[in-house]
């Protein structure tokens, strides 16, 4: 079970970290010049010298799909060819889409994202022309559509071994507008979505007890965290909003269970583009930057096991 595989080697690296390749072309030391495809080239360069310098001390990356939109059908081609790189150097691959619509259609999303019709060698630039096959391990989706718009998904992770990270608490500023309203029945909109969350996934618990429905939940919201960590046992959190947004390793916290199990936190900029602040090379400087949080969030969650 894929959430297996992740907490396996958030233990075994002890740094339960996720890599944002949010790569915008401005982030790269030099920009990125020329037209559509040399942008995507420069932007593909630049996030394998990233993965090479962090692979071996965190377990996963999640690329995010809007940075490499703008660049067209070369840009989908360098997600693409990232996620498999990434893949190829043995990292889990959360793909950041925010996908969703009606059942059909969220079908169409999670055949794209959740099969594999990608080469056997992943490290390779080149990749099959074959329909679907984004390369990720992990897609994170919009559950506000209900049951109808998430079975489909579902059924992608049972068949072929992938998992989601469902929208519940997010760490933007105007987040409470909507999912801070109180419904009749006492809830908050987001306690009803963790709740929708936990039953989704309760046929799909692996080794670690949690299942292949995952969650978004903002560091920022620490009591918001702490409510839904007690709702939500099984499930897995994916965790935005450290570094760059404002969260701290103290306020995410509570986004964790016993053991420091049960979460991931995502660091993008903070790591992009660290070469900014510290000086050096990129490489270099993303190297400290990962190896500087790891040790800020053990300080608070203490050593990971399970």
């Amino acid at each position: 079970m894929i959430f297996d595989t992740l907490i396996g080697k958030i233990v075994e690296t002890q740094a339960p970290i996720c890599v944002g390749l949010d790569t915008a072309p401005e982030y790269l030391p030099a920009g990125a010049q020329g037209g559509a495809e040399e942008q995507a080239e420069a932007v593909l360069a630049f996030n394998k010298g990233i993965l090479d310098a962090v692979c071996d001390l965190v377990p996963a990356v999640k690329v995010q799909i809007a940075y490499y939109e703008p660049l067209g059908a070369a840009g989908i081609r360098c997600f693409v060819r990232t996620c498999a790189y990434a893949k190829g150097l043995g990292l889990v691959v959360i793909a950041d889409a925010k996908r969703n619509d009606i059942g059909a259609t969220a079908a169409q999303y999670a055949r794209a994202f959740l099969t594999e019709n990608i080469e056997k060698n992943t490290t390779s630039p080149s990749v099959s022309g074959a329909a679907g096959g984004l390369a990720c391990d992990l897609l994170t989706v919009n559950g506000y559509l209900g049951s109808d718009g998430i079975l489909p998904f579902l059924a992608a992770c049972e068949a072929h071994d992938k998992g989601i990270f469902v929208l519940v608490k997010t760490s933007n500023p105007s987040s409470g507008e909507l999912q801070n309203l109180t419904l009749a029945d006492g809830r908050t909109v987001y306690e009803c979505m963790g709740d929708m969350v936990e039953t989704w996934g309760a046929g799909s618990r692996g080794a670690y007890g949690y299942s292949c429905v995952g969650a978004v939940v903002g560091a920022t919201y620490p009591e918001e965290a702490k409510i839904l960590r007690g709702r939500m046992p099984h499930t897995f959190f994916l965790i935005p909003g450290y570094g760059a947004q404002g969260g701290s390793a103290g306020m995410l916290e509570n986004c964790f269970a016993a053991g420091g199990m049960g979460g991931i936190v995502n660091s993008s900029r903070g790591i992009l583009c660290a070469y900014k602040k510290r000086g050096g090379t990129y490489v270099d400087a993303a190297r400290k930057a990962v190896l500087e949080m790891k040790a800020d969030l053990l300080s608070v969650l203490g050593e990971i096991h399970g």
